[in-house]
């Protein structure tokens, strides 16, 4: 391996093995499940093209601040599908991970750009704290009219932010904080042991998305689980690793560690696919700490994606029927990451009435991808398009997803387009049928 590339593992990378990229055979077989090449064709927006473009830079052969190496590393949503297809097992993820973190120390960044990256990974996802402080700003900013007064004047599009305003998602009157409370388990049974789970309560998850942390709870009470909210915990940090920030990722991961590890709990559950994806990647993101690799990797293989827990305990049918028409769009850290597309489809599956219809492409990217829907605005547009096009084929009124971003996204969508349809989490689903039962 050379000096260059052993550099670029240093640090707060660990070590880069040249295995990674050699794994890569270029057999193209990744290609037609790559977002940015099935739009573009074109070579260097391919995985095998960005490969190479990291292995260049990471070999010394190519400066980081190339313009086609910075373009690619940008322009990759890092949804993992080419991971996924893969026949070889190349960890593309890792590999981009690192290639993005070299491109973000070299980038020269527009006006706007530096000010939502400082935002966003220096001060806003660094303390939930301020996460809530910035809700209740945003809050006060919909419903004091400040809203519609900014529209009006174009303020916002004078400033470049109307189609990142447009994103903002809905705030929530109540807000779920991790302040230790537990809630026993519903079921009543003599010798029932409840499966102990710590719920990981996120940063968007606990403004603006409380209704899907209500039916986490609920469902899994529903399902033999106590559930405690563990005081201490942070955002998951998976915003800053996708956005090259791998310093402020690792320090999240070890406030989570610390939190969620004294929990004793027998899992931990994550309602948001992209981050039950990175607290499963714990592991590898605190590999070279010697004070927490052990822990990070032990807390990671006893964490669950809420879909994948539920499968696992069930889930427990309900009695009433729910005669709604749903289709699935798939997350990508949740098809491709973590490899889970069976277990959504059996929750849902449980639900009496319930009329499923698959969607084309259910598992193509939308665009989301954390913060790319802002700086990749063009792409990410055409990506919706695209998944709202499959969407309507399905004639569904309600469609079903398990990560923030993505149903921020969807949203946002079906608002453009003036559909009606409404965008539940997989367990909201689940759960207003417990509701109804209940009723």
């Amino acid at each position: 391996m050379s000096a260059n590339l052993q550099e670029a593992g240093a640090g707060p990378y660990g070590e880069l093995s040249a295995d990674l990229y050699d794994a890569c055979v270029r057999c193209g077989l990744c290609l037609e499940s790559c977002p940015t090449y099935s739009i573009l064709q074109l070579e260097p927006a391919s995985p095998r093209g960005r490969i190479a473009l990291m292995r260049s830079v990471g070999e010394g052969r190519l400066p980081p601040s190339a313009p086609a190496f910075l373009k690619q590393m940008d322009l990759c949503l890092g949804c993992l599908a080419c991971q996924a297809t893969c026949p070889s097992g190349v960890a593309y993820g890792h590999l981009h991970e690192v290639g993005r973190a070299q491109a973000a120390a070299v980038r020269q960044k527009g006006s706007v750009r530096r000010l939502i990256e400082w935002v966003v990974f220096q001060w806003l996802f660094l303390s939930l704290g301020r996460v809530r402080l910035f809700a209740r700003s945003l809050w006060f900013y919909r419903r004091s009219g400040l809203q519609w007064l900014a529209r009006k004047l174009g303020i916002l599009a004078a400033l470049g932010l109307k189609d990142v305003e447009q994103l903002l998602p809905h705030i929530d009157d109540r807000f779920v904080k991790a302040d230790g409370t537990v809630y026993g388990s519903a079921v009543v049974a003599a010798k029932a042991t409840p499966v102990r789970v710590a719920l990981l309560t996120g940063c968007i998850q606990s403004v603006a998305f409380a209704e899907v942390h209500q039916a986490t709870i609920h469902a899994l009470r529903v399902n033999g689980c106590e559930v405690l909210l563990p005081q201490g915990q942070e955002c998951c940090g998976a915003l800053h690793q996708h956005g090259g920030e791998l310093l402020r990722a690792q320090e999240l991961a070890r406030r989570n560690v610390d939190a969620l590890e004294a929990a004793h709990a027998d899992y931990v559950v994550v309602n948001a696919a992209g981050c039950s994806h990175h607290v499963k990647e714990y592991g590898h993101l605190l590999r070279c700490d010697p004070l927490y690799a052990q822990r990070a990797a032990a807390l990671a293989a006893k964490t669950r994606d809420i879909t994948e827990l539920l499968a696992e305990l069930g889930p427990r049918p309900p009695k009433a029927a729910l005669p709604w028409r749903v289709t699935y769009q798939e997350p990508c850290h949740l098809a491709h990451g973590q490899k889970i597309t069976a277990q959504p489809r059996k929750v849902l599956a449980a639900i009496p009435g319930l009329d499923f219809i698959e969607m084309a492409e259910s598992s193509m990217c939308c665009g989301s991808a954390g913060t790319y829907n802002i700086l990749q605005r063009d792409m990410a547009q055409q990506l919706l398009d695209r998944k709202l096009d499959n969407t309507a084929a399905t004639h569904a009124t309600v469609v079903a997803s398990a990560n923030t971003g993505c149903m921020i996204q969807m949203r946002a969508g079906l608002a453009q387009r003036g559909v009606e349809a409404r965008v539940l989490h997989v367990v909201e689903i689940l759960d207003a049928a417990y509701q109804l039962e209940a009723e």
